[in-house]
């Protein structure tokens, strides 16, 4: 029983003070991790950042001070913290070396979220699809298109190739092309294109439209016409003027030409 009380005495004496030290160690990196993840919230907060890269840092702050403070603990018990370190480091390369792509993807989200070019609510164009952003995660954003179809495109893909954002002004220019015959009168035509332009209450009077020849095309004179409108009104105006020049173009007998092609029929020699 002697025995045994003077190895729980040894143990208390040689180990006690390094439980104790651990113990407050692991308490005090607790404390520190909490509350640098609140002031790392608070601090991206005031820049407006948005909240996934808050959740993101702040969590990331947080457990790499946890890590830190266990690899100290250990170490007042004699452990070799270096060794430690150097096999997380390798498990850490590893990890990364078979999760590259979804790293990839992870580090272009942060990007997308820190540079912004586009937000939710956007039309934009991305990686060969269009569709308007209804998320924008770490990993991929996701696009509605006008017939309502899904589209989760990986943001590797989105910033490492060109981003067109359709709806990031607010207004849009339309860009039409006319084709009349070369029969028809340039004049006439500009006047009666003139008058639906003006008459289109849609059209923004700055910048101001624009008519004129842009081709002497194979059947056609080309002219191209290029009204100002606010983004949100883009498609309807557009729609819309393509019909009204085509019923004015019928009313005022300008002849709007279709591709022909001549064919000689050439009788062999008898």
């Amino acid at each position: 029983m002697e025995n045994v009380i003077d190895t729980l005495m040894g143990f208390a004496t040689n180990y006690g003070i390094k439980i104790v030290g651990a113990i407050l160690v692991l308490v005090a990196g607790w404390i520190v991790a909490k509350w640098a993840r609140s002031i790392v919230r608070k601090v991206l907060g005031r820049r407006n950042t948005d909240p996934a890269i808050q959740n993101f840092v702040a969590s990331l702050t947080y457990y790499l001070i946890i890590v830190f403070t266990v690899i100290s603990a250990l170490g007042n018990f004699g452990v070799e913290t270096a060794s430690l370190v150097a096999v997380l480091g390798a498990a850490g390369f590893a990890i990364g070396f078979a999760m590259q792509g979804s790293l990839a993807n992870f580090a272009a989200g942060v990007m997308l979220l820190a540079f912004r070019p586009y937000r939710i609510g956007d039309y934009v164009e991305v990686a060969g699809v269009s569709g308007t952003v209804k998320e924008m995660a770490l990993f991929t954003t996701v696009l509605h298109t006008p017939d309502n179809v899904k589209i989760i495109v990986p943001n590797g893909k989105v910033f490492g190739d060109t981003i067109k954002n359709v709806t990031a002004e607010d207004t849009r220019r339309i860009d039409l092309v006319l084709g009349i015959g070369y029969g028809s009168s340039i004049e006439k035509t500009v006047q009666v294109v003139s008058e639906i332009l003006k008459n289109e209450s849609r059209i923004l009077p700055e910048p101001a439209f624009q008519i004129a020849v842009s081709e002497l095309a194979d059947s056609s004179v080309n002219l191209v016409v290029r009204p100002w409108v606010k983004a949100s009104d883009y498609w309807g105006v557009r729609f819309d003027l393509m019909r009204r020049f085509k019923e004015a173009c019928d009313r005022e007998g300008i002849e709007i030409p279709f591709p022909q092609r001549v064919v000689h029929m050439v009788s062999p020699e008898s």
